[in-house]
């Protein structure tokens, strides 16, 4: 299969690797500067699987002449639109899209531009930092797909990208219920992403002060509800999960939301809590802590436009 990665940042530039490593035909999607910066020092994995320098196929959106089997794709929300206008020419009558972004906006604008049929739903659950050098870091072992088609239907195509996927020096799931599993994986992240960057610091580091953990735990069941309530109520041992990690005292652990907030970097507000406290409101469900955490980071997001501009 011919795969067409668009974005080789933390989480394309990861699995696109791994990927190439395993022998599969990959193309990464980028911007000419990108582009040549690949070609000079390489894509650069630092990892505790193992550390590599691969030299990627790479094209800009000029240079696509014909379709890809598989579009995988792995942009933050704020490139979206922009990725979408540049991966147009690989998407043709049998590709398939394989979106790993947060939230579920995004699958509303993929179906409105390119029809339902090529869209898939996907996860991605990998904890990845682009360091100053423009290596992708990789902070915990964690590093696994989820994928399968909306209907919930194994189809012809899906086990063909199955095959594909697997034993690529990552896990991989073949999901019949995607959607809920994007659901639960934004839980996750809302929860997280909530936690650290409205109480300002890692995972311990709250729960070391007074009602830290308590306030934490708030959290979750906000965001949680929401979920609840529209449909796709997040399953008991996962949900124990995420509280058992967001109330260890011992735990480093930051969301990436937190880690883009310190560098002065761009934040998802809008489509991971910006999105889901909509859906509260849809609902008439109060999450005071999720709405004052999408406030506090839209002013952030205000100021670093302002600067920008």
């Amino acid at each position: 299969m011919k795969i067409l990665i668009v974005g080789a940042g933390a989480v394309g530039g990861y699995f696109g690797a791994r990927l190439i490593q395993a022998g599969r035909d990959v193309t990464f999607l980028v911007r000419p500067a990108r582009a040549q910066q690949l070609q000079r020092d390489g894509l650069r994995i630092v990892s505790p699987h193992g550390d590599a320098i691969l030299k990627p196929k790479t094209a800009t959106s000029t240079e696509i002449t014909s379709p890809y089997d598989v579009v995988f794709l792995s942009v933050k929300a704020q490139a979206l639109d922009q990725a979408i206008k540049d991966m147009t020419p690989a998407v043709g009558p049998d590709t398939m899209i394989y979106p790993v972004l947060n939230g579920m906006r995004h699958m509303d604008s993929l179906v409105h531009s390119f029809g339902k049929q090529p869209v898939l739903g996907g996860v991605c659950l990998v904890s990845t930092d682009l360091d100053e050098q423009g290596r992708i870091v990789q902070l915990t072992p964690l590093d696994k797909i989820i994928y399968g088609e909306r209907s919930g239907e194994i189809t012809t195509r899906i086990r063909s990208l199955d095959e594909t996927l697997r034993n690529a020096g990552f896990e991989t799931q073949l999901s019949t219920n995607i959607t809920q599993a994007m659901w639960d994986k934004w839980v996750t992240i809302a929860s997280f992403g909530l936690i650290t960057c409205l109480l300002g610091g890692p995972v311990g580091e709250i729960n070391a002060v007074s009602d830290g953990k308590q306030t934490a735990l708030q959290a979750i069941d906000e965001c949680a509800a929401i979920a609840k309530v529209c449909g796709f109520p997040t399953p008991q041992p996962h949900l124990e999960y995420v509280r058992q990690l967001a109330t260890d005292k011992d735990s480093k652990f930051t969301s990436s939301m937190y880690r883009d907030l310190q560098k002065g970097a761009p934040v998802e507000v809008d489509t991971i809590l910006g999105d889901l406290l909509d859906h509260g409101h849809a609902h008439h469900i109060e999450a005071p802590l999720l709405q004052a955490c999408c406030v506090h980071l839209r002013v952030y997001q205000n100021s670093i436009n302002s600067k920008n501009h």
